[in-house]
């Protein structure tokens, strides 16, 4: 029993959920009134691409192996393999993103500026895997614009063609649903964010409407530097991030789009067995999801654990929700990777989710008298 529960484990992880996580994640963005349509297209779409790729890969097998009948078949099933996915992305997302002879645009920027772009960019996850020289690049193709209270600068269901990343100022963010009369709105971004890159990773419409509440200035990039420089690591690095996030039951009642934004405000940490990662009695103002490992949480004085944490669990919220020191001392119990943020941006992010928080302080308070 053990042996065929494991065998239909790995069958969903490796051939049913990447389909059906991509398919859903397109969705989500598309939002078709005929669901069941559009999907059996998307999937259509998809079979045709994987079929050409399966002739593809056919063909250049038997070409080997008239050349040489002892070549080893496994290195030709790695580079073919490469071959296919290239070609799923480059059709299911669009000719738009299809990479070309690239030659980025070049704005001139006084010192001052360039520095100000570069210690934006550092901040948003999409530009952190970029070595120096590609860096260099989109720093140079990103443009100063200015947008003053009441301008949109997105417009959702709109084509979009540039991210921004902003310098000054404060937008904000709403969205319409279907069969809601009201648009919705999803959040405040302050300096350092980006937004708008959602249309150019996948080759969609806007998501959502974003208005300037203040004198705004931002940096904007073009979807040719972006698809050519940034794009490749940037939809790694967000699946990667999503993966971790749909692990977290705090999350679930996100959508993908807010989800995804909330991969913005998110810092990466690891810890080894043994460290503690917040001590009793400190002032705390950051909050921690566990994406990796295990920890457990003791009170001084006492020997009892007050509390064990496990993947997809989260701690640190008794300081935000008390307005108090650390309430006790957490320590990794395994090698642990943590994704954390400071309650600011938590709270502008997951205000909604405040209720939830303090329903869940009975978990442990008992231990905390």
């Amino acid at each position: 029993m053990n042996q065929l529960k494991e065998t239909i484990q790995e069958y969903m992880n490796k051939m049913v959920k990447p389909v059906f996580d991509q398919l859903l994640a397109q969705l989500l963005l598309a939002r078709p009134d005929d669901v069941i349509n559009w999907s059996i297209n998307w999937l259509e779409k998809l079979q045709s691409v994987n079929q050409k790729g399966n002739k593809q890969e056919t063909q250049h097998n038997q070409s080997e192996e008239e050349e040489d009948e002892d070549d080893e078949v496994l290195p030709i099933q790695k580079e073919t393999k490469k071959t296919t996915r290239t070609g799923v992305s480059a059709e299911v997302y669009g000719e738009f993103n299809k990479k070309e002879n690239f030659k980025p645009r070049v704005i001139e920027k006084t010192r001052e500026q360039i520095d100000r772009i570069r210690k934006k960019v550092l901040n948003s996850f999409l530009f952190q895997a970029l070595d120096e020289q590609n860096l260099h690049t989109v720093i140079g193709a990103m443009e100063e614009k200015k947008f003053q209270p009441g301008d949109f600068v997105i417009r959702q269901g709109d084509d979009g063609n540039e991210l921004y990343v902003i310098d000054e100022g404060e937008l904000e963010c709403t969205k319409k649903f279907p069969n809601q009369p009201q648009e919705r709105f999803l959040k405040k971004y302050l300096p350092g964010e980006s937004f708008g890159e959602l249309a150019l990773l996948y080759n969609v419409p806007r998501a959502a409407t974003i208005k300037a509440i203040q004198p705004v200035i931002a940096f904007a990039l073009d979807r040719a530097t972006f698809n050519n420089i940034v794009k490749d690591a940037a939809i790694r690095k967000r699946e990667q991030m999503e993966q971790i996030l749909n692990k977290i039951e705090l999350l679930q009642s996100m959508d993908t789009y807010e989800r995804l934004q909330f991969c913005d405000v998110l810092k990466e940490a690891k810890y080894c067995r043994g460290d503690k990662v917040i001590q009793q009695g400190e002032q705390g103002d950051t909050i921690y999801l566990i994406a990796e490992g295990e920890l457990e949480a003791y009170k001084e004085g006492q020997l009892e654990k007050v509390y064990a944490y496990k993947s997809g669990d989260y701690f640190g919220e008794l300081a935000l929700l008390k307005n108090t020191p650390r309430q006790a001392t957490i320590i990794a119990t395994t090698d642990c990777t943590l994704y954390y943020c400071d309650f600011k941006s938590f709270t502008r992010m997951m205000g909604p989710l405040e209720q939830i928080l303090r329903r869940n302080i009975g978990r442990y308070e008992q231990y905390l008298q």
